[in-house]
């Protein structure tokens, strides 16, 4: 078993990330499902869509939700999923170098996996400083 991944981004933005995803490592390693919200979406609808595609990734371990901005309305449907019962965490500042780091662990649990997304995201972050 592993744990699922749910992307919660705005537009086109989780599928262009699966994408670089694909083609950085072929194979993707965990159950993965995109849900990307219209500017006008929404809330509640977006709320019974996420947790459908939640429920569908959850196979006993719980699914990692990635967010790409915290506060904004895909993060804060999120953040609602375990109110209908739902195993998951969320991490926010999605970018590629987190998702990247989350595909090449699979075998670790729900909250190793938070903790390996927030720390990928920070650590693809560099500052040039030539």
């Amino acid at each position: 078993m592993s744990v699922g991944v749910l992307l919660m981004t705005h537009e086109a933005m989780g599928a262009a990330l699966v994408g670089a995803a694909r083609h950085v490592l072929g194979k993707l390693s965990l159950p993965l499902d995109v849900i990307e919200v219209d500017s006008g979406a929404d809330p509640d609808s977006t709320l019974t869509d996420a947790a459908r595609h939640a429920r569908g990734l959850d196979h006993g371990e719980g699914v990692l939700v990635l967010t790409d901005l915290y506060g904004a309305t895909p993060c804060n449907v999120a953040q609602r999923l375990p109110s209908l019962g739902l195993h998951m965490h969320c991490v926010s500042g999605l970018n590629l170098p987190m998702l990247l780091r989350v595909l090449n662990y699979p075998e670790q649990s729900l909250d190793e996996l938070a903790q390996t997304a927030a720390s990928g995201g920070r650590g693809g972050i560099h500052i040039d400083h030539a």
